[in-house]
């Protein structure tokens, strides 16, 4: 009992959830456990070994979770509260339902991903005292040479993703990649450059690379469900081609005027000048990506029919399958779907109106209006659309000869609700109006990813496990586009790679309706990055995508400034058909990258401040 109250006391420190202090507690960590347990008796027991492993993976994020914990603690920035603090989502409640409308500053930025560096120095423990552990006696579980190099080398990714995470938000920041004692008198860490950290990224993740598999199987070739998550040569190249796009994209090159102008007490520039060539090493990464998966590796989900595609069934199926998902790149069973039961996902997405559902999840107007028509084309420039209106059936003309993506992403007034013949309305009297804090502050309900055969009556199914989605293909065929167009705008893959994803999507092609723009690189940006808004909505890309383009204060990607909704007060379907200002949030220049922890900078002499913090 004595030993087991040991490894309990290692491991809940270990993933204490308290803010991480970066240099002091990155290296005050694990001799002081040994208090109870030392590093050499944890690493002499295979069990005790292998869960301090698994405790490393616990920094992946859990990008299901947008609105709400099980605990209504605040989401951070390991979870996915981007949606709802960007032009996509109105979150109704915990933090992400402020901080659009408030801001934040450096001592209350709730969505760090600073505590990172817990992960971090535990990938280093585990690299730095992890040893071959013989069988003894009649024991059967040993830690053999092989697996000791797979589990470290499985640690050295998870660092390696770490810092790209930590990249991701911050932009610079320390390297960490050595145990030091806590006795040592320099505590204390500068951040490295741009460049340094992509090329420290890049190396790890390359010296990792052939010794991960292609996927994890069973034996009998069977997918290793024991094993999602574990990262795969797939996952690698994927983090790779993400990380050259972010450091050819201009917000960490050159196109960040007071980032350039930071530098530390050493007088070392951080934030590099422009340079074009970065474009090419991120064309180079994503070709890789690109070649890969089509040697067999992955592709776009489809489902076919009668010979032709069915692109609902395609972008249904798409977030419904967890196992051999052609277009998955990585996936990991860490998911807060819930059921309709509890306080997940599913049931955040669920009308009022139905059985038991929360209905607290609202999309923007802003969104709404950027999904295309069944012709392919915007509501600004397509015939089809009407603005006023409502059918015979009740269903208002707006949403009427909308895409495939726009009925499997949204809950719209009129939409009949699966398993029943229930019609969803949002205006005042209706089960789902804004009567309760459980509501829509918008008049749309999120619908992406929902599983169809849920319902919370009789017996029919409450849940659906459905694994989280970190990388999948369709992302980086238009991230392949976008840095194609920056390098060569006359090269005819760019079209051809937007328009794989609109195929699927069951609109027409680009080329087919918008001949005019190929070969002219402004015009193909803007049909990549509009691509982007709707292919990728939810999935935590938005978020980063403005920001790294530096366009968050420009018409179309504005993340500051009114938004707008239905008129949730009106009292009928006709009067509730209007646009309407529900609140304004707020977007500063200095937003462009995540503040660092206040309590870090003051307590450092050597970290620097992001601009404007």
């Amino acid at each position: 009992m004595k030993t087991l109250r040991k490894i309990s006391i290692i491991l809940a420190l270990c993933l204490c959830t308290s803010i991480f202090t970066a240099c002091s507690d990155y290296l005050n960590v694990s001799d002081d456990l040994a208090a109870e347990l030392t590093m050499k008796e944890v690493f002499e027991n295979t069990s005790y070994a292998r869960r301090f492993h698994r405790n490393i993976y616990t920094g992946i994020p859990d990008v299901s979770n947008i609105i709400i914990t099980s605990a209504y603690a605040g989401l951070n920035g390991l979870d996915n509260p981007w949606p709802a603090v960007s032009d996509e989502l109105k979150a109704a409640q915990n933090n992400v339902k402020s901080i659009p409308t408030i801001g934040y500053h450096a001592g209350s930025a709730a969505l760090s991903r600073w505590g990172l560096y817990k992960q971090i120095r535990q990938a280093n423990q585990f690299m730095e005292y992890a040893h071959i552990i013989p069988a003894k006696g009649d024991q059967t579980d040993f830690i053999d040479e092989i697996e000791l190099s797979s589990l470290k080398n499985e640690a050295r990714f998870l660092r390696a993703y770490y810092h790209f995470l930590l990249f991701e938000l911050y932009g610079p920041v320390p390297i960490m990649t050595e145990v030091v004692s806590p006795s040592s008198t320099d505590l204390d860490y500068y951040r490295s450059s741009v460049d340094e950290v992509v090329d420290f990224i890049d190396s790890e993740l390359n010296a990792c690379y052939e010794q991960l598999p292609e996927k994890e199987i069973n034996p009998d070739g069977t997918p290793n469900q024991d094993r999602a998550g574990a990262p795969t040569k797939g996952a690698a190249l994927a983090i790779l081609a993400k990380l050259h796009v972010y450091a050819a994209s201009p917000l960490l090159n050159g196109g960040y005027s007071e980032a350039i102008e930071l530098k530390d007490n050493q007088n070392k520039q951080i934030f590099p000048t422009e340079k074009n060539s970065k474009w090419e090493k991120a064309l180079n990464a994503l070709q890789r990506l690109i070649d890969y998966a089509h040697t067999g590796h992955y592709s776009l989900y489809k489902v076919m029919k009668d010979g032709k595609i069915d692109p609902e069934e395609s972008l249904y199926w798409l977030f419904q399958t967890s196992i051999n998902n052609p277009e998955a790149i990585w996936q990991t069973s860490k998911n807060s779907w819930g059921s309709l039961n509890n306080e997940g996902r599913e049931r955040r997405c669920t009308p009022r109106g139905i059985f038991s559902g929360f209905g607290s999840v609202g999309v923007l107007q802003e969104a709404i209006d950027d999904f295309f028509m069944i012709d392919g084309k915007s509501i600004k420039e397509s015939p089809l659309y009407e603005e006023n209106g409502i059918d015979d059936e009740g269903v208002p003309n707006m949403y009427k000869n909308r895409e495939p993506r726009f009925y499997q992403n949204i809950t719209y007034s009129g939409k009949v609700w699966q398993k029943t013949n229930k019609k969803i309305y949002f205006y005042k009297g209706t089960p789902d109006d804004n009567s309760k804090a459980d509501m829509s502050y918008s008049g749309y309900l999120l619908y992406k990813g929902m599983n169809r055969d849920l319902l919370n009556q009789g017996s029919n199914s409450k849940s659906q496990f459905r694994a989280g989605m970190l990388f999948r293909l369709a992302d980086f065929y238009l991230l392949y586009a976008e840095a194609l167009n920056h390098v060569n705008p006359a090269d005819p893959r760019i079209i051809q790679y937007v328009d794989s994803v609109r195929y699927r999507a069951g609109i027409p092609l680009l080329k087919n309706i918008k001949p005019e723009i190929i070969g002219n690189q402004e015009a193909q940006e803007r049909a990549i990055r509009h691509e982007r808004r709707i292919e990728l909505f939810v999935e935590g890309q938005r978020y980063f995508d403005v920001r790294r383009w530096m366009c968050a204060e420009e018409e179309g990607y504005k993340q500051g400034g009114p938004v707008h909704g239905m008129d949730m007060n009106a009292t009928t379907l006709v009067d509730f058909m209007k646009r309407t200002v529900f609140e304004t949030r707020i977007f500063e220049k200095r937003m462009y990258l995540y503040p660092i922890p206040l309590d870090e900078i003051q307590r450092s002499k050597k970290l620097i401040q992001n601009p404007g913090w």
